[in-house]
């Protein structure tokens, strides 16, 4: 099995500390991540439950526009996996467009394209 869950979905924001907000005090979510990504933004994740999987990512609007403008349009699925490298090598040998892997301090992962050449990413979650 190359994917065998949906990790997180990236929701754009205007105002992460409203949307956290928002998440935490008014739907009962809870937070599931919050770290520093550079001097003006944090990567915050909150998901419906402590045992919960899939996530929200609560991320930055302006700063995804200045990144990639035309993602901001819709969310960014990000899928899991536990072995990044097979799942690599298995989408390549599928004919899968596939980007390059990057290796983060927050996870190791890659891009995908689809049929229509919409992207996803995937990564490691061990």
């Amino acid at each position: 099995m190359i994917i065998n869950k949906i990790g997180k979905i990236s929701v754009y924001v205007e105002d992460q500390e409203q949307a956290k907000d928002f998440w935490l005090n008014k739907l009962g979510f809870v937070l599931k991540l919050e770290q520093p990504m550079g001097p003006n933004m944090k990567w915050i994740e909150v998901g419906p439950s402590d045992d919960e999987f899939t996530t929200l990512i609560l991320y930055s609007k302006s700063a995804m526009e200045q990144q990639q403008p035309s993602k901001v349009a819709h969310p960014s699925v990000l899928f899991s996996t536990t072995d990044i490298e097979s799942a690599y090598e298995k989408m390549n040998q599928n004919g899968v467009k596939v980007g390059e892997m990057l290796r983060m301090p927050f996870g190791t992962m890659f891009t995908f394209y689809d049929q229509d050449n919409n992207e996803y990413l995937l990564r490691e979650d061990k």
